[in-house]
C-alpha cells in the first residue's frame, strides 16, 4: 500500500510539468488572425456578389456550429445550415461585417477568440454590433473554426470598452 501511495504522489507531482501545453508561437497568432479575417471576408460583400462557401467550408472543422444567442434562446446549427439560411440573403442584399476589436487566448491546440463586430446590409435595412466567440482547433497544423457563438449588442448590454472600437453603436 505504501508503494502505491508513493507512486500516486510521484505521478501527481510530475504531471503538471508533463501536462503543460506547448507555447503558442507568433505563427499561430498570424494563422488565427488570417482565419478570422477570412471568415469575415467570405460573408462580406456587395449585393449580387456570390460568396465562396466552399472556401468557407475549408476554414471550418467537421461538424462546426454557428449559433446566436437571442432573447428567446439559442438558435443556429451547422455550417451548411448557416449557408443555406443566410447565404441567399448575404448575396442578395449585400452584407459587410468588420471587426472592431479582439481578445485571443491559446492553449495548445485550442484557441478562443472574442471578436467584436459591426455588421450591416448594403441597403441599411439591418445594422448590428456584438461579439463573435470563435473556438478554433489546430488540426494537422492548420487552425480551423470549431464553432462561432455570437450575441448582439443591446442598450442593456453594450460592448466592453476594450472591444467597442471607434464606430458608433448600431441603432
Amino acid at each position: 500500500m505504501k508503494s502505491f501511495v508513493i507512486a500516486v504522489a510521484a505521478a501527481l507531482i510530475a504531471s503538471p510539468a508533463a501536462a503543460q501545453a506547448p507555447v503558442s508561437s507568433s505563427a499561430d497568432l498570424v494563422a488565427i488572425d488570417k482565419t478570422i479575417a477570412d471568415v469575415y471576408g467570405v460573408i462580406s460583400g456587395p449585393p449580387g456578389q456570390k460568396r465562396d462557401f466552399d472556401r468557407m467550408r475549408s476554414m471550418f472543422a467537421p461538424n462546426a456550429l454557428l449559433r446566436v444567442i437571442t432573447p428567446t434562446g439559442l438558435k443556429g446549427g451547422t455550417l451548411d445550415e448557416y449557408i443555406a439560411k443566410s447565404g441567399p440573403t448575404l448575396e442578395k442584399e449585400g452584407f459587410n461585417e468588420t471587426e472592431l476589436g479582439r481578445r485571443t487566448e491559446i492553449y495548445g491546440n485550442l484557441a478562443s477568440v472574442w471578436s467584436s463586430y459591426d455588421g450591416r446590409t448594403a441597403t441599411g435595412t439591418f445594422k448590428t454590433r456584438g461579439i463573435n466567440s470563435f473556438q478554433l482547433v489546430k488540426s494537422n497544423g492548420k487552425w480551423l473554426v470549431a464553432s462561432i457563438l455570437w450575441q448582439q449588442e443591446t442598450p442593456q448590454l453594450p460592448l466592453p470598452s476594450d472591444l467597442a472600437g471607434s464606430k458608433p453603436a448600431a441603432k
